[in-house]
């Protein structure tokens, strides 16, 4: 394996830009362990893995590497892996993986639908969150951090790849083509979600962590639902409002296929 220390490189200022901006040649840059083993188990789609000169050097990431059967690995000095990364403390692996094509399809079954979801450590954890809870899509609205980005993957710890993901969505229109039940989360006015019977397909609303929904699109779903706080509490990260919700949901779900309990018998 090659070793990259130039910044001059061109194929380290191709990975430079990759991690930079996802979606280039339908592509995305997978960072961690963690993420490279389930990209290797999903069989994602991978063009290159990375290695850094002291992660070569790890009994974890040698394993790995050993499982990449017929993939290229490009090695880079460490402040070369550090620079495309932004972490100072890299583990020392990642992969340069396809992003599935979108789909125009509507959603079908439950839904997540984001509008200006910004913090991109919001979206991977709401990312994350939907994918235990059984949601098969996720779509975003403009204004979201892009779901592709490097933090998002870290942070999502490999929900993308159970997921269906739309970027850039008319979300107005995908509530008014959907047919299914709407919820918008909002901070006040709505009704409490274990309130909501939710064992139908849902649409769960999220807005922005400062303003929350806009108006428009509030006004286009079916329900509101606010989850009551303490006292002189203001709000919910919305990324803890997004598993306090789709778990509810979740549960009374479970409960419903639970068998009945019988009485006592004299």
């Amino acid at each position: 394996m090659a070793l990259i220390a130039s910044r001059q490189n061109p194929r380290f200022k191709a990975l430079r830009a990759l991690a930079a901006e996802p979606h280039r040649n339908g592509q995305a840059l997978a960072d961690g362990i963690h993420l490279v083993s389930v990209c290797l188990e999903r069989q994602v789609a991978i063009a290159l893995m990375l290695a850094s000169e002291s992660g070569l050097r790890n009994r974890e990431i040698g394993e790995l590497l050993a499982r990449a059967k017929g993939i290229e690995i490009v090695t880079l000095s460490d402040a070369l892996y550090r620079e495309i990364t932004g972490i100072s403390s890299p583990t020392g692996i990642a992969a340069v993986i396809g992003i599935p094509p979108a789909t125009d399809e509507p959603p079908h079954g439950d839904a997540v639908l984001l509008e200006g979801v910004q913090d991109a450590g919001n979206v991977g954890a709401i990312l994350r969150t939907a994918a235990a809870a059984g949601i098969g899509h996720v779509l975003l609205g403009p204004g979201c951090a892009g779901a592709w980005g490097l933090k998002v993957l870290r942070a999502a710890q490999g929900a993308h790849f159970s997921l269906t993901i739309r970027e850039q969505v008319d979300l107005a229109a995908a509530l008014g083509a959907s047919g299914v039940t709407s919820i918008a989360t909002v901070a006040r006015g709505g009704i409490e979600p274990w309130n909501i019977d939710l064992s139908g397909p849902t649409f769960w609303l999220l807005g922005n962590e400062g303003g929350g929904l806009s108006a428009p699109l509030t006004a286009a779903a079916d329900l509101r639902a606010t989850i009551p706080l303490a006292v002189a509490t203001e709000s919910l990260n919305v990324a803890a409002a997004a598993a306090i919700c789709l778990f509810e949901a979740r549960r009374q779900r479970v409960k419903a296929r639970e068998p009945a309990r019988g009485g006592l018998s004299g």
